[in-house]
């Protein structure tokens, strides 16, 4: 016994109406927009279910990730198709013919039902494909007949709106051809600009390329396999070989990869991707296999392969140029790239965000003078050393620990102070450095700080600092000690 007609329903203009239907439904009568009780009238044992739109969108998602399989240009189109740029992709397939009945045989065994239309123009395989196909003969239009094919569709399927569907049909035109035989300049004045742009794109006389969902990768590699694998050693033995093809490329072009994404594509439809960063430009093989055997062992969720992985790719997503370096005397050159390595495999095993190193700033206020940065966002060497008189002391208190001191004269350098119950005679001091809060940063009433360096009669070596000026900022000012010299 077949299974009744299923329906779509959704709330809209005050009563339940079809969202979508099913082939069963549309073959007896029933299409968006009627409202239940309409079609219930028609047929009462309809099955009926809650429209979900954004099932129906991550659903349309997945759809196009497993698209991914065929070109790496796939856009969505509105909430129930998809637009593919296979210029360059057919040959790989056996031509456009034959690409496209192994598309659609591919979502046929995933119980997806399509039509698929190849023309010239985005918007001439759009309107083809949402009639059904138009006449075109096995689903391919030649080269430059768009405009032949899209003759005998209404105008609706150019995209525009209802009045301007409905103003054109008072004036006899229904079809694209007729509204192709018309000039234009009348068309325009009184339908807009907008009408003509679609229509010469939907005739094949204006090409606009799509905008895909996922950038275009610098670099691409990839294996097909007759049977799909599943074993964890054939995917890293895979990734190998990947990784190998694209370090010849990169290397042909003098760049390096600074993000790599492996896709695995299941038969099933689905998609797993994982993505490695590097701290700066690299097509190291050895390093990256390395990076992804780690980033493979680390996950928390181990790749499922399923019924296995029919097609695995590498794209390199971000590439910038990367020249043989020389190495230097000092021998910096090989200390910087393994502390690179050093990032790269922390990263992948905790974290891009979680391995962080010093950013210099360019400002005098000490407490912004350096930041805490994602190592691998830095693609430069780690920061210089500090000169050997330190002008700022390496060990720094967040906040400043406030502190009771005596100074000779009000703006001179303390002669003793207390610091955790333990009061300092000051031997030697140096300073003042006066600083004062950055004009664009500073909140109202922050006071100015002179900074002093001074040493105890042991010989140890503060960085004090009092805030505030006598008798030309409000308020009492107060000592500080900010940091430790070594």
């Amino acid at each position: 016994m077949a299974p009744p007609p299923l329906v779509f329903v959704e709330k809209a203009q005050n009563a339940l109406r079809l969202a979508a239907v099913d082939r069963a439904a549309h073959r007896r009568g029933l299409a968006p927009g009627l409202t239940l009780a309409d079609a219930r009238a028609r047929i009462p044992d309809l099955a009926v279910i809650d429209h979900d739109p954004a099932a129906d969108a991550a659903f349309l998602e997945e759809v196009a990730d497993d698209c991914d399989r065929w070109t790496p240009l796939v856009a969505l189109d509105g909430g129930d198709g998809l637009v593919l740029d296979i210029t360059g992709c057919a040959h790989l397939f056996g031509g456009e013919a034959a690409m496209r009945q192994r598309l659609l045989a591919h979502l046929a065994r995933h119980g997806l039902g399509a039509c698929a239309v190849v023309a010239g123009t985005p918007d001439a395989a759009r309107a083809l494909a949402r009639s059904g196909g138009g006449r075109v003969r096995e689903g391919i239009v030649a080269p430059g007949g768009e405009a032949a094919a899209v003759a005998v569709l209404p105008i609706a399927r150019l995209g525009v709106g209802e009045e301007v569907v409905t103003g054109l049909s008072r004036a006899g035109l229904k079809t694209i051809g007729d509204l192709a035989a018309r000039p234009g300049t009348p068309l325009a004045a009184r339908f807009g600009e907008d009408l003509l742009v679609r229509l010469d794109r939907a005739l094949g006389r204006e090409d606009v390329r799509i905008v895909p969902r996922r950038p275009l990768p610098a670099c691409i590699a990839e294996r097909r396999f007759a049977e799909p694998i599943a074993r964890v050693e054939d995917i890293e033995a895979t990734l190998g070989l990947l990784v190998d093809d694209l370090a010849l490329m990169l290397e042909a072009r003098g760049e390096g990869g600074r993000a790599f994404e492996a896709s695995f594509f299941r038969a099933d439809g689905a998609v797993r991707r994982l993505k490695v960063e590097t701290a700066r430009p690299s097509r190291d093989a050895r390093s990256l296999r390395r990076l992804y055997r780690e980033r493979i062992e680390t996950l928390a969720d181990p790749i499922d392969p399923g019924f296995g992985f029919d097609l695995v790719r590498l794209a390199v997503l971000r590439a910038e140029p990367l020249t043989p370096a020389q190495v230097s005397l000092d021998g910096r050159a090989v200390e910087e790239e393994e502390v690179a390595a050093l990032i790269d495999r922390l990263a992948v095993r905790l974290g891009r965000e979680r391995v962080l190193r010093f950013l210099q700033r360019d400002t005098h206020d000490p407490d912004r003078a350096s930041a805490l940065v994602p190592a691998a966002a830095l693609a430069g060497p780690p920061l210089p050393p500090m000169p050997e008189m330190l002008p700022r002391p390496l060990t720094l208190f967040d906040p400043p620990q406030p502190i009771e001191a005596l100074a000779e004269v009000p703006d001179g350098p303390p002669l003793r102070f207390r610091w955790r119950r333990v009061v300092h005679e000051v031997a030697r001091a140096e300073g003042p450095e006066r600083i004062a809060p950055e004009w664009w940063r500073r909140p109202e009433g922050t006071p100015t700080r002179d900074y002093f360096r001074v040493e105890n009669r042991e010989g140890r070596r503060f960085w004090l600092f009092r805030a505030g000026l006598y008798d030309r900022e409000p308020g009492t000012p107060r000592w500080f000690l900010h940091g430790l010299f070594p």
